[in-house]
């Protein structure tokens, strides 16, 4: 067996560091774009919030912010039709004349809660015809998770609400454990990390272990060729 040097071993120490810290690098202090996991239930003529936020929290005053219908498709042969915001935040006020007609003067921020991180959507005196999945989107957000998905259900049968409170972050429902929604997908890639830097470690711990084994058995074996060389001929 040949004897091996250190730098053998040192190389895929620092190989295995790198890895380490380009994996944790993504997730630890990501900033994700949070919906809800469950469809927002609404009578007709109720004032509705659709949720969402930043986790963890973060001011997007400055940013952009928009609510889109992504199930809605534009009618190619019409202009104005081709403008499919709910509603837009940009440069730190409302644009309304990017908004859709339907929506005009019926929806709104919490402007004071967005330095919280609180970009949920105020819509007034829903009716069946806002039936649909939403989708708040950050497009300059630094983050792998910049856009969320939340459903408005508008039933008829649903009692009619006097009243509704704003949603602040900490108020969110807890996402369903079988919900694949941001929320779950950004706990599923620290947890894929957390699993993949353990592996990391044990081949480390073994790679060290092979290697203070094969000096040690090295000495062992240069140790007995010199007792034997030591010993006197009989003749």
């Amino acid at each position: 067996m040949s004897r091996l040097s250190s730098s053998s071993y040192t190389f895929p120490l620092w190989t295995l560091i790198l890895c380490s810290a380009f994996l944790i690098a993504p997730v630890q202090g990501e900033v994700l774009v949070i919906g809800s996991s469950l469809p927002i239930i609404a009578a007709p003529g109720d004032d509705v919030i659709l949720p969402c936020h930043l986790e963890p929290m973060f001011n997007v005053q400055g940013l952009t912010v928009e609510w889109s219908k992504p199930d809605l498709k534009p009618d190619p042969s019409d202009r104005l039709s081709r403008v499919e915001y709910v509603h837009l935040y940009r440069d730190r006020k409302e644009v309304p004349d990017m908004k859709m007609a339907s929506y005009f003067r019926r929806t709104e921020l919490f402007m004071d809660d967005m330095k919280h991180g609180n970009i949920s959507l105020k819509i007034l005196n829903v009716s069946e015809e806002d039936n649909g999945r939403y989708r708040c989107f950050i497009p300059k957000l630094q983050s792998r998770v910049k856009a969320a998905v939340v459903e408005l259900v508008v039933d008829p049968n649903v009692a009619k609400t006097s009243t509704m409170a704003p949603l602040h972050p900490r108020n969110f429902q807890t996402p369903d454990p079988q919900d694949t929604t941001p929320t779950n997908a950004g706990r599923s890639r620290v947890a894929v990390v957390v699993v993949v830097v353990t592996l990391l470690l044990v081949l480390a711990l073994a790679g060290f272990a092979a290697y203070f084994s094969h000096r040690i058995f090295q000495k062992l074996k240069k140790h007995q060729k010199d007792k034997t060389q030591k010993q006197p001929l009989q003749v």
